[in-house]
């Protein structure tokens, strides 16, 4: 008997020795305003591009009826697919996600800009689809749901359709087709030569049948050895198909470009004067410019008009944007049976006329322009636009009584796990993100905190850390694979809490620069680090194809 008393006691001991240490957060707010939310005011009756500040890559856009709904790219965040609705394309709400549930997809330990590339959207006879590419983790896939809002089916994978960027077009006369980028029908002759194929699907037995067919070998001008053509599209106008996609790779190069053919499996003609969007080959000392357009899908307006939304960036230096590709919308000219969103020569408009459409009835939270965003963990969930890394396996935060709260876990950032982080995006290049943490480490190695993040190569910390018996406030920085994972300690502070006392957190952009600051009592802010160097976290210098979350992160346990 007191043998058995003194077992239970041990395993007592020792569950509670296990259970994780919890760092809890309150009232997240995030505030941006550019510089040119100043300088360009709107007009009556215009809109601001972008029209979804922040990463929201590859945007996709169909029309049912009075409304439309759009998806973007997420990569190996989680929930992944944010799923839009507008009645006049320039107020969105996101009113859900489409990878929602972690049995969809594996991301495994991808990096960040693995896993779900450019999503497509479309409607049919009721039933919503979504093409999309787990790169690394499956192929291409299709999904469905009678409602946009969820929830969307398991995936329907499509071993056959290789390659990236699917995309799904109705015929009237009954036959569907699937669209992806792939490998040419030969060797490849040069690094980015890729072809645009064709392949009839049958929705009903959910397979892919006859022949595969290539519409577009290399780019609409062969002989410049053109790059990547990708995201393709096809629309029906005037008893003509069109096939839009991008070309020239989503940096400054990119593109998008349009052909023409009197039946769905061509042969496709070029428009003679392609592309119908760039910014490429501007001066690159314009004001306030905007690079990288491309990735454009075409919507056509109860009256006939048509509008595009496409990808673009806003770099606050020589190619330097931290925000990631955002999305954009401009109006479609048909020009001799061919549409053109920006003639050439042209930069894109920060301000335009907006189009003819209803506003809905309730202004959803703003995407574009200067913005505040208060979050205060009502609970039970977090919102629709905050994201983890990769997909959890379990549940390991908790939203309730007005405080968001995280185990402090073994997972790091910095290792291509799945850490205790949850974020949102920077949506401008003048932003800030502030939080107030109550965590108390008890082992070394122990920490909690506020983040900004490109990937796990690339990322600052500003929080409590225990170190050597200590505790302390400290900046981190990770610039690159090399450094270790925890990042490198560039300031520091040691710092006497009470048990269960508040502490302020606040991170600062201002382009290329990062201020990091802390306080014990409400606006009196110590500055931890100044004019941090913020380039570290731009596509430039860390690669891939997201963009900078501000988010909250605890670790512990080893």
């Amino acid at each position: 008997m007191i043998r058995s008393a003194l077992i239970a006691l041990a395993l007592l001991a020792s569950t509670a020795h296990a259970a994780p240490n919890t760092a809890t957060f309150t009232h997240f707010t995030y505030e941006g305003a550019d510089p040119v939310d100043a300088r360009i005011k709107l007009g009556p009756g215009q809109y601001r591009n972008p029209i979804l500040n922040g990463f929201y890559p590859d945007p996709s856009v169909t029309r049912v009826g009075k409304d439309y709904y759009l998806v973007n790219s997420t990569f190996a965040y989680f929930p992944g697919i944010p799923v839009w609705h507008s009645t006049d394309l320039v107020h969105w709400t996101q009113i859900g996600n489409a990878i929602d549930r972690p049995g969809m997809l594996d991301f495994k330990r991808l990096g960040l800009s693995r896993a779900v590339f450019a999503p497509s959207i479309d409607e049919h006879d009721g039933t919503f689809y979504i093409l999309n590419t787990c790169v690394d983790c499956g192929g291409n896939f299709l999904i469905t749901a009678r409602d946009p809002k969820g929830p969307w089916s398991d995936p329907v994978w499509l071993p056959s359709v290789g390659g990236i960027d699917a995309s799904i077009f109705f015929d009237d006369d009954g036959r569907t087709w699937i669209l992806n980028n792939d490998e040419p029908p030969g060797p490849a002759e040069y690094q980015g030569h890729r072809a645009i194929w064709i392949q009839q699907y049958d929705p009903k037995a959910k397979v892919m049948i006859g022949p595969r067919t290539v519409l577009l070998d290399k780019g609409v001008d062969p002989s410049t050895k053109p790059i990547w053509p990708e995201g393709p599209h096809i629309l029906k106008k005037d008893g003509f198909y069109y096939l839009t996609a991008a070309e020239g790779g989503t940096a400054e190069g990119h593109s998008q470009v349009v052909l023409r053919a009197d039946t769905v499996l061509g042969p496709y003609k070029p428009y003679e004067n392609n592309p119908i969007l760039t910014q490429r080959g501007l001066p690159k000392d314009r004001p306030l410019p905007i690079t990288s357009a491309g990735h454009g899908d075409l919507v056509d307006t109860p009256d006939g008009k048509w509008w595009a939304t496409f990808l673009a960036v806003r770099p606050y230096g020589d190619d330097l944007y931290n925000t990631g590709r955002e999305t954009f919308l401009l109006p479609v000219e048909w020009k001799d049976g061919w549409p053109v969103i920006l003639e050439n020569g042209k930069t894109i408009p920060y301000v335009a006329a907006a189009p003819k459409l209803p506003a809905p009835a309730v202004i959803p939270p703003p995407t574009s322009g200067a913005f505040k965003a208060v979050e205060t963990f009502a609970g039970p969930e977090l919102p629709l636009n905050w994201m983890t890394m990769r997909i959890p396996q379990s549940r390991w935060w908790a939203v309730k009584n007005g405080a968001l709260t995280l185990e402090a876990r073994p997972d790091k950032l910095g290792e291509n796990a799945q850490p205790s982080f949850w974020g949102r995006r920077q949506q401008h290049t003048h932003a800030s993100a502030q939080t107030t943490l109550r965590f108390t480490p008890k082992a070394d190695g122990d920490k909690a905190g506020l983040v900004v993040i490109q990937n796990d190569d690339f990322y600052y910390f500003v929080g409590l850390v225990r170190d050597h018996g200590r505790t302390m406030m400290r900046v981190e920085q990770r610039k690159g694979p090399k450094d270790p994972t925890d990042g490198v300690v560039v300031a520091e502070k040691p710092i006497s809490l009470v048990s269960s006392q508040a502490v302020n957190l606040r991170i600062t952009a201002r382009g290329g620069a990062y201020d990091f600051a802390y306080s014990l009592k409400p606006g009196a802010w110590t500055t931890l680090k100044a004019d941090a160097d913020g380039t570290v976290l731009s596509t430039k210098t860390a690669g891939g194809f997201v963009g900078a979350l501000f988010g909250v992160y605890a670790h512990g346990g080893r």
